[in-house]
């Protein structure tokens, strides 16, 4: 019996990662770094800090800039992308979410937000879930940051629950990675051979919702 799931934002709940990518392309090309959009899926579901240091990387500028410059670089990335996703509602939803988190509040089943985005706060009230969430992890208050298991077991330990009665939904190679390491029921949302790790893979988050609403899937 599944006591608490455990959602990913940006490709699951809801899509900020052209935001993400216009953002860090801003930053980019100020470095004289050129990235594209293929380049951009091995930013998704990592820190801000570790996707800057793969940029940095792939321009060969990985020693260019002190802990504290790789600091500011980063805040100044998310004061662009702040100012990209201003305008968010409960319109950028995905299809379906608000009733899926009815569905599982109604069921006394915990919903938390796993994310390593410092924004999922924002995101969260700014698309109307605020009332259905119960509890958005802290990225800044775990060790380690995806593919690493330390997100998932910070939202399992705030309830108290164990492994085997929490579910993560994630889009990402390293979230899925993290969840099974967390030793939790994995929900993959895209690409069946990217997330080969995952117990079960969706194409998109309309159709594990439709799944669970039809036959309360896992539940």
């Amino acid at each position: 019996m599944i006591k608490c799931v455990i959602f990913d934002l940006d490709g699951v709940l809801t899509e900020t990662s052209v935001q993400h990518f216009e953002a860090w392309q801003v930053i980019a090309s100020e470095l004289g770094i050129e990235i594209d959009w293929a380049f951009n899926e091995c930013l998704k579901g990592v820190s801000r800090i570790e996707s800057l240091k793969r940029i940095l990387n792939h321009g060969n500028q990985q020693d260019r800039f002190s802990e504290q410059e790789i600091d500011s670089i980063a805040k100044r990335k998310n004061e662009i992308y702040l100012a990209l996703i201003q305008q968010f509602n409960e319109n950028h939803l995905f299809k379906g979410v608000r009733d899926l988190f009815e569905f599982l509040s109604a069921s006394n089943i915990k919903i938390a937000i796993g994310s390593a985005s410092q924004n999922a706060p924002f995101l969260i009230h700014a698309m109307g879930l605020s009332d259905l969430t119960d509890y958005i992890v802290n990225p800044l208050e775990v060790e380690k940051g995806k593919p690493a298991p330390d997100i998932f077991l910070n939202a399992m330990h705030h309830f108290n629950l164990t492994p085997e009665v929490c579910m993560g939904v994630e889009d990402a190679e390293v979230g899925i990675t993290a969840i099974k390491s967390a030793g939790m029921f994995a929900v993959g949302i895209g690409d069946a051979k990217i997330l080969h790790q995952a117990d079960v893979v969706y194409e998109t988050t309309e159709d594990f919702v439709k799944k669970v609403l039809s036959e309360g899937m896992f539940f």
